[in-house]
This record gives C-alpha cells, structure tokens and sequence, in this order.
C-alpha cells in the first residue's frame, strides 16, 4: 500500500462507520499519521436505510464521502479497500491492494447481517445492511409490483405481493410500517387497476412482542400502530425455510412470496488474524478491557458494535447501535491522546441516552432513561434527532425538503428501478 514514509506513530483505523467516524474526527489535534481503510468510500447513516428501501430517500441523501467527512484532519489517509485478515505478530494488515504496517490498530468493523447458519435462508433472503442492498429492495419491490400489474394468474399476482419481514427489532418494524404507507397512500395512485388489498405485510418475530430492546410501554403502542396500519405480526414464530418462493415457519405456516427480507439479526464482523481466545464466539465480538485494548494484543483496540465490552449494566456486551460506537469512538481517543502524553487511559463508561423507533407517519415511540411515550410528539422527537445526526449540511437539507414533500403530499418521489435486481435462484 502506497503511504508516505513518516517517522510519527501510525493509527491504522479500519472501518467508516459511526464508531471509526467519530473516533477519526477527535484525532485532529494528534500528531500521529492517521489511516482509515473501508470496502466503501463512503459513511453510511444506517438508522434511515429503510427509507432508501422503500422510496422514500435516494442513497445519496444518507451517505456521505469519508474523505470529505475528515477533510480537515491532517496527516490523514483514506484507502479504499477490503481487509483480508491482520498480521498482529509483524504489526500488519493485509488488505486487496496491498500490506500496511501500524503502530496502533483500531478496529471498528462493525456488524454484519446474521442468518443463524441457515444457509437456505442466506442464499435467497434479502438483507438490509448497507446502500446497496437497500437499492436492491428498491428495486426488487417495484419490479414485483410491475409484474403483478400484469398478471392474470391470481396466486402468483399474491405472492408477488406478499411482503414478509423477519426480525421485529427496530429495522423491521420501521420497514414494515413504511411499507404499510407505500400500501395506504402511494400504490392504490400508482398501480389504480390492482386491487391494493392484495397487498399483504407480514412481520416475524421469535419473541412474544415487537421491538424486543425496547420498553414493555413502547412495544406495545408500537404493536398497536402496527395492526392499525394492518400489518399482519407473527410473534412466537421462527423462520425456519424459504426457498425463494415458498416461507415455512417452526410452527407448520407457509406462504407464499417474493418479497423475502431479512432483519432478524446481526454478528460481529470480526478480522482474521486473532486467536480464537480474543473473541466472544456467539456474538464474533472482540473482547475488550474497559479501555477498548482487545485481550492478549497490545497495541490493538476494538471500538462499536465488534467490540465486546461486558460490565455491570451490560453483561452481554453493549447495544449494537449507533450511540455506543460514538461514545466509543470519541473515548477512545481521548484515550490515545493522553497515551501520547504518557499517561494512563481512563475506562469507558457509557451513557444511555435512549432508543426510538417510528412506525409511519406521526407515530413513532421513543424510550428515555427515565420514561417512555409514542404518538406525534414521538415522531417528531425522532425526526429531529435523525436530522441532526446525518453528517453535512447539505444531506439534512435535502432530507427534511424530502421528508416534508412526502408529509405534504401523501408521497415517495424516489420510486426508480434504476438497477434491477435479479434474485440467485
């Protein structure tokens, strides 16, 4: 890998997400020689990709170019590439376009979709973990609803619009009741000759409630949103098989469909390269001290949702959500600042500022420390803190002009088939 030469320390950061992001971003003032390396030239705000999904944002309304995130740190390089594995003896990592030596390596690789080693399901589901596969949903979904248009034979015009959601966490309650709007406002305009009723939206959950993270009060006016908005929940209910056309569950259902994705779970995207003695197997974590360093490997750091970190409040590690990796990001390099000096680290401690999910237009629930509500004034709380959060000016520009023109006018403008998709089987 082509690098200036430099005599400062070299901080080798790997992955753009909200923890690398955020740890990169208080490094400014470090006289070290920072790196970040990703599979993608770009920062991805994940909490608004359903909305790509379902035509409602276009991708390049919530992404934004990590060079021009960090343009101002200096002494900084981005490459654009796939890490292979780390070399942790020879202070390496190997990656597609060649090898780079670190003095520190922090890790912030982030989370990758789970299917639970059920590789029927991994081969014909379809995930929501980065632009991409959200364009593919996209398009997928219109493709679907084209050819219903024009069919004749009424079973295969249900499965084409069949739409089945695994996962009633945050993700897949948000996707599905955004799909229940694109059935209530957006389909019966566009597609006026098929009966919209056909139109079904399942959501599979292997708990007994919806938003399982979340408070009871929260689960259940999101449940209550949901069947109003008349979407048919599956609680209790594991997947067990889908071959691309036909759902089976542990409880002897099938169904039908076409429309086929996966929210269910995420696994930690752990590198090769460390002992098996360094991560926590079930989750593919990084264990983690309270200062980030990863057991057994000095020099080496895990930040996000690949860092397990397990103390009192968490004894599972903390959330795999956006709020942690920043607050990790950000301590850690405080925590490298005062290394530099020659002083201690300080352990981490995290500070739960709260979760929310929105389930359509004017109805979201939003969980804080100390209490929970939903209706409007939820919706309006996560709209905001959403807003705020997207990185560049211009990205919240355009997504609150977005967002009010749908309030306005009942509407997603962003219903392209731009790329079609083509399923494997």
């Amino acid at each position: 890998m082509n690098l200036p030469k430099t005599e400062k320390k070299r901080i080798v950061i790997i992955g753009g997400g909200f923890a690398g992001i955020s740890l990169a971003k208080k490094l400014k003032d470090l006289d070290a020689q920072i790196v970040m390396i990703d599979k993608h030239n770009y920062h991805t705000f994940q909490p608004l990709l359903y909305q790509v999904s379902t035509g409602g944002l276009e991708p390049d309304s919530i992404a934004y170019p990590i060079r021009k995130i960090l343009k101002r740190l200096k002494n900084f390089h981005f490459r654009w590439a796939v890490v292979d594995r780390i070399d942790p003896e020879a202070k390496k990592v190997i990656t597609s376009i060649g090898d780079l030596s670190y003095d520190y390596l922090v890790l912030a690789t982030g989370t990758r979709t789970n299917f639970f080693g059920n590789t029927e399901i991994q081969s014909n589901a379809m995930p929501m973990k980065n632009v991409p596969q959200s364009l593919n949903i996209r398009s997928y979904m219109l493709q679907n609803f084209e050819k219903a248009d024009d069919c004749d034979d009424p079973e295969e015009r249900m499965a084409l619009l069949n739409f089945c959601i695994v996962g009633a966490g945050p993700t897949g309650v948000e996707l599905a009741g955004a799909f229940a709007e694109l059935k209530k406002n957006v389909f019966p305009k566009d597609y006026r000759h098929l009966n919209i009723e056909e139109m079904q939206i399942h959501l599979f959950e292997g708990s007994d409630r919806v938003l399982p993270p979340m408070s009871a009060l929260a689960s259940k006016k999101a449940r209550r949103f949901l069947e109003e908005f008349g979407v048919h929940l599956h609680l209790n209910t594991l997947v067990a098989s889908y071959d691309g056309e036909c759902l089976r569950t542990n409880t002897g259902e099938s169904m039908r469909t076409k429309n086929f994705i996966w929210t269910a779970g995420v696994t930690g995207a752990a590198i090769d390269g460390f002992s098996t003695e360094a991560l926590q197997a079930k989750l593919n974590r990084f264990k983690v001290d309270r200062m980030n360093r990863v057991e057994g490997y000095p020099g080496v750091f895990a930040i996000g949702d690949v860092a397990f970190m397990p103390t009192d409040p968490y004894p599972e590690g903390h959330p795999q959500m956006a709020q942690p990796a920043i607050q990790q990001g950000e301590h850690l390099a405080r925590n490298l600042k005062r290394l530099f000096k020659g002083q201690d680290m300080e352990p981490f401690s995290y500070y739960n500022k709260g979760n929310m999910a929105t389930i359509g237009r004017n109805r979201a629930v939003v969980d804080l420390p100390r209490f929970s509500f939903g209706g409007f004034l939820a919706w309006f709380v996560w709209m905001f803190v959403h807003l705020m959060s997207l990185v560049g000016f211009r990205n919240r520009v355009i997504v609150f002009f977005n967002w009010v023109y749908n309030y306005i006018n009942y509407d997603k403008a962003a219903r392209l088939i731009v790329r079609p998709f083509r399923p494997k089987n």
